[in-house]
């Protein structure tokens, strides 16, 4: 089977304390909606949230058909070069240092999406964030009500 994948992520006050981030992905398979999933936190950033989207989608459509063709399409160049230009490859050579000699960002998250980028049949391509694309506008639109969510719920629980 071939799967189309769109991930995003959103994050306002972006790596500060009160960070509050969303993530959101559809799947489609054949021009079919096949699923679609959102989530918020606090205490964040956008290329965490970039990066969970995709880390969930991969996992959803491993469920689905584990032996799938899959093109994820994003808006984080984050992603994409970590993908097209293989920094994971160095960054896994390197001992988790980055070209500056610095620990990799977010290795937990990398961790585990590097293996799909591994796997035969996942192949990324970037989109224009905020364009045409019909599907990412829908990711953009539902990750960033993921975050307002999170943010009325972390507030809710902060006045308790």
């Amino acid at each position: 089977m071939h799967y189309n994948l769109w991930a995003d992520g959103a994050c306002s006050n972006n790596g500060k304390k009160n960070a509050i981030g969303g993530w959101a992905y559809v799947i489609l398979q054949g021009g079919r909606l096949v699923s679609e999933n959102s989530g918020g936190e606090k205490g964040t950033t956008n290329q965490r949230m970039e990066l969970t989207a995709a880390l969930n989608a991969c996992k959803e459509i491993e469920k689905l058909d584990a032996f799938a063709r899959v093109k994820i399409y994003s808006d984080s160049a984050y992603l994409i070069n970590c993908y097209e230009q293989e920094w994971w490859v160095n960054w896994k050579n390197n001992g988790w240092r980055n070209a500056n000699k610095k620990e990799v960002a977010n290795q937990d998250l990398w961790w585990e999406l590097i293996p799909y980028f591994e796997k035969f049949g996942y192949d990324l391509r970037k989109v224009k964030g905020h364009s045409t694309s019909v599907w990412n506008n829908k990711c953009d639109e539902l990750a960033q009500k993921a975050a307002e969510e999170a943010k009325i719920n972390w507030r809710g629980k902060e006045n308790e």
